[in-house]
């Protein structure tokens, strides 16, 4: 197994999140204030008013950012007071532009004074909940986020000591590397041994599984890497890297100790993106529901028409984190006994005429909105498969069951990479495995809006039966 330490922080992504939420709200409290105050005063949003606003808005940007403004670790007063700089800044900023243009008097002196002082009160009003919202929403996630660590040893102390004095992640307890009594008794509690690792995982409902063992027990690292790869429980391992010297390289740390992480997602790994995916495809899919109801409704009538039984085909499938649901598809073939794994095949016999169609042109998918909505699914994951072929394919594939650490789509990477419809080989199962998983690992609002707009190029396929 090749380990590749990621190049940038991983809680970058976090605190990016957290400073554009509340960069948008606080400067667009200040810039509806310009406009109130210049309406209030002219009764006209003139040009050169236009011009201010839009310099505001761009030099705030680099401004905030470079100032740290809205960082997340920064308290209160901290918070406040690189407000007030970051507010200074860039009316400085504007001043100059204004004196280097010549066009400072074209502006009231009465509403740039106004604008200036009431400006900061309300980003400072918008700062103080929309801070302590933040801080609350994370440190709940962290007391959620309950941990344990493989090791015994002088490194899992350690860890363990770092964690317990500053993380705030409830840490349950060590796990022995082996079998074997131990020699000392530890300072933290040995809650068990590797050798019941899956049910300690689930007894403590552990979360987050540190790896404290060094670089010579990587034999036994690589066999708990793939035997976690389809547990609901992040995997860090925090190597004793102290005796190697390392060039150019980049791993993410814990209170000065370096971690590698095995298999984390943003979305596992960045609570507050897998919120914003969220929040993201169910109001996309409430919409979407309102724009095609008619396509919804002409389908299900033509469903009932086309052969006896329900309109809505409903069959259990794996969910994030292995859990069941009901996904919902427009029923596109004659109602039969669907207990052997068999999917649908070039002239299947099974399916109607209705349904050819709405299965060729990907129709047949369109109910699964309903199961966004709900929060079963997202609108771009790994497609959800029957729970007879996660069965089948399970012990044939390694990571197979590694693709639902996060919600199963209705599109995804691999179906707009030519793998849709019937895998008929396990080598193109496994491809589609592979580009699910790459999914998971890159994921990002990009490339989910890229893998959207991709999407309907793909529908009318000759391989989807």
């Amino acid at each position: 197994m090749t380990l590749t330490p990621s190049r940038y922080n991983p809680r970058n992504r976090n605190r990016s999140l957290t400073f554009w939420i509340q960069w948008l709200v606080g400067i667009a409290a200040a810039l509806l204030l310009l406009i109130g105050l210049t309406l209030a005063k002219t009764t006209d949003f003139a040009p050169h008013y236009r011009v201010l606003a839009v310099l505001a808005l761009l030099g705030s940007l680099p401004v905030y950012q470079l100032l740290r403004v809205y960082d997340r670790q920064t308290g209160y007063l901290t918070g406040s007071v690189r407000l007030l700089g970051g507010w200074l800044v860039l009316l400085a900023i504007l001043a100059i532009a204004a004196f280097v243009t010549k066009t400072s008097e074209l502006y009231s002196r009465e509403v740039l004074l106004q604008w200036s002082l009431l400006g900061y009160g309300l980003q400072f009003a918008a700062f103080v909940p929309l801070h302590h919202l933040s801080r609350r929403y994370h440190e709940r996630l962290r007391q959620e986020r309950r941990a344990a660590i493989v090791g015994t040893g002088e490194l899992a102390l350690e860890l363990a000591e770092k964690l317990s004095r500053n993380r705030q992640e409830p840490l349950k307890g060590l796990i022995q590397a082996n079998d074997e009594p131990l020699t000392t008794r530890p300072l933290y509690p040995v809650i068990g041994a590797v050798s019941q690792l899956r049910d300690l995982i689930a007894q403590h409902e552990i979360r987050r599984l540190y790896i404290a063992l060094p670089a010579a027990e990587m034999a036994q690292v690589e066999g708990l890497y793939i035997d976690l790869l389809d547990a609901s429980v992040d995997v860090v391992w925090i190597p004793d890297l102290a005796s190697l010297v390392m060039l150019n390289h980049s791993v993410t740390e814990i209170e000065g100790l370096p971690a590698i992480h095995l298999n984390e997602s943003p979305l596992t790994r960045y609570p507050t993106s897998a919120l914003l995916k969220a929040t993201l495809d169910r109001v996309a899919a409430a919409l979407g529901i309102i724009a095609i109801s008619p396509l919804l409704i002409g389908t299900a009538i033509a469903v009932k028409l086309s052969s006896p039984g329900p309109v809505l085909f409903r069959q259990p499938r794996h969910g994030m984190n292995g859990e069941i649901f009901q996904v919902l598809k427009f029923r596109s073939m004659k109602v039969h006994d669907d207990k052997e794994v068999k999917q649908a095949q070039r002239n299947d016999d099974r399916i109607t005429a209705v349904g050819r169609f709405i299965r060729r042109t990907s129709i047949d998918e369109l109910p699964q909105l309903f199961n966004v909505l709900k929060g079963d699914m997202s609108l771009v994951g790994p497609r959800p498969h029957a729970v007879a072929h996660n069965d089948y394919y399970s012990d044939k594939i390694t990571a197979y069951m590694a693709r639902h650490r996060i919600k199963p789509g209705i599109t995804g990477l691999a179906q707009i990479s030519g793998y849709r419809g019937e895998t008929e080989t396990l080598d193109k199962m496994q491809k589609r495995v592979e580009l699910d998983l790459q999914y998971i690992n890159n994921w990002s609002v990009w490339l989910d809006i890229k893998i959207l707009l991709k999407t309907p190029f793909t529908l009318i396929s000759k391989d989807i039966y």
